[in-house]
């Protein structure tokens, strides 16, 4: 049996705090939906910041919603090099000892401590998905990405939970070396 998955490329993003949403929007705004994304409820904001390094700065960065616990960009390696970050490559949510970065929005603007990485690449799993073919969550994959300069990833973290739904994520920089795009079909080899 194949074990096929669905591809979403993640173009570089932003989760914010609520804390942060209101210092950069104002006192008790709340983000409004753009679209929803592949994740049950998670949506694309219809606004932006700008996100500034020590080399540069990307402007119209679309905020990931609902409010996260803590703030988080994440973007690609080509990125880091053009902002001048040096953000490693984490799971999300895993930002200690990790650069920071200064954020503007309409209202104002935030400087953290950390918060800046290189998703990992993964698979979202549902529980039941993840029975069915015998995967644990963490566990480390081996992909086959199709496209018309298709290859194969390892290290694919699987993220196992009742509230996900099937969807492998990888940045533009590992879409762009296969030639894959949204929408395409991966496949589990290992």
């Amino acid at each position: 049996m194949k074990k096929e998955v669905p591809v979403g490329v993640s173009a570089r993003h932003i989760h914010l705090s609520q804390e942060h949403i209101e210092q950069l929007f104002g006192a008790g705004y709340q983000l409004t939906e753009f679209k929803p994304l592949s994740q049950p409820g998670q949506f694309a904001a219809n606004e932006t910041v700008e996100v500034v390094g020590p080399k540069g700065s990307f402007g119209k960065v679309r905020i990931l919603g609902p409010a996260r616990k803590a703030t988080q960009l994440e973007i690609s390696r080509t990125d880091s090099f053009a902002i001048g970050i040096k953000a490693p490559v984490r799971e999300s949510g895993d930002t200690e000892g990790t650069p920071g970065m200064t954020i503007k929005g309409p209202a104002g603007e935030v400087v953290t401590n950390d918060g800046v990485i290189v998703a990992a690449r993964h698979i979202h799993f549902h529980t039941s998905d993840a029975e069915k073919w015998g995967i644990q969550d963490k566990q480390q994959l081996k992909v086959r990405l199709g496209g018309e300069r298709g290859l194969v990833l390892e290290h694919v973290i699987a993220r196992v939970s009742d509230q996900f739904a099937l969807d492998m994520h990888i940045d533009t920089d590992e879409a762009n070396a296969a030639g894959a795009k949204t929408g395409d079909t991966a496949e589990i080899i290992d």
